[in-house]
């Protein structure tokens, strides 16, 4: 019971901080569109800001397993995946309901708060995020799968902002071609010396 009243309240957390923003929704706002009362959320969240956490934990696992699925098994070249990767991502974008990447949004939107546990667990996912995207590239051939997997990263971080601003899913799309292109090369042989690769971010 506890697990399914506590779960009930994450979703319906997500649904409004998703679509509103984190500081325009309240917690009542919430208990309300979860069928509990204010007092109940309170038992399971001791916080406004650990149910903003709870939703970020329960979008990472699902966020990783999306891209995931548009990647797709290593039964085509990996610049065809990659590529595939980012329509899928314009796409997705298509929907009238998408707001772009909610950590992406959670960070920008308590930026003045740096230690805030969402903007915390917001950089634990993009971390991650890049970790699996460096394993998949790896897999698939790459010869500098880290440098890759970060480029790769930011241009999906660009495509989003873009589309979010335009409301042109087509970013994506310029972005898909752009990142088959950088794989392709960088198959053809490693592409930065490894004293210029010693100055890129850590992400383990």
């Amino acid at each position: 019971m506890t697990e399914t009243t506590a779960a009930r309240i994450i979703a319906a957390a997500e649904t409004l901080f998703y679509e509103h923003g984190l500081r325009s929704v309240g917690v009542d706002a919430i208990a309300e569109r979860a069928g509990v009362t204010k007092r109940t959320l309170y038992n399971h969240f001791q916080s406004k800001d650990a149910l903003i956490t709870a939703y970020l934990e329960a979008r990472d696992s699902a966020t990783v397993e999306r891209y995931r699925t548009w990647l797709g098994g290593p039964t085509r070249p990996l610049p065809e995946r990659v590529e595939a990767m980012f329509a899928a991502l314009a796409e997705h974008a298509r929907n009238p309901r998408w707001r772009g990447c909610g950590f992406t949004r959670a960070a920008v939107e308590l930026a003045g708060q740096p230690g805030h546990p969402a903007v915390l667990m917001a950089a634990r996912h993009k971390k991650r995020f890049v970790a699996w995207l460096e394993q998949e590239l790896g897999a698939g051939g790459a010869s500098d799968p880290r440098t890759l997997a970060l480029h790769l990263a930011m241009m999906i971080e660009g495509a989003i902002a873009y589309m979010l601003i335009h409301g042109d899913t087509s970013y994506a799309l310029s972005a898909g071609e752009a990142a088959a292109s950088l794989v392709a090369s960088d198959m053809n042989g490693p592409r930065l010396h490894a004293a210029r690769a010693a100055y890129l971010p850590q992400v383990d």
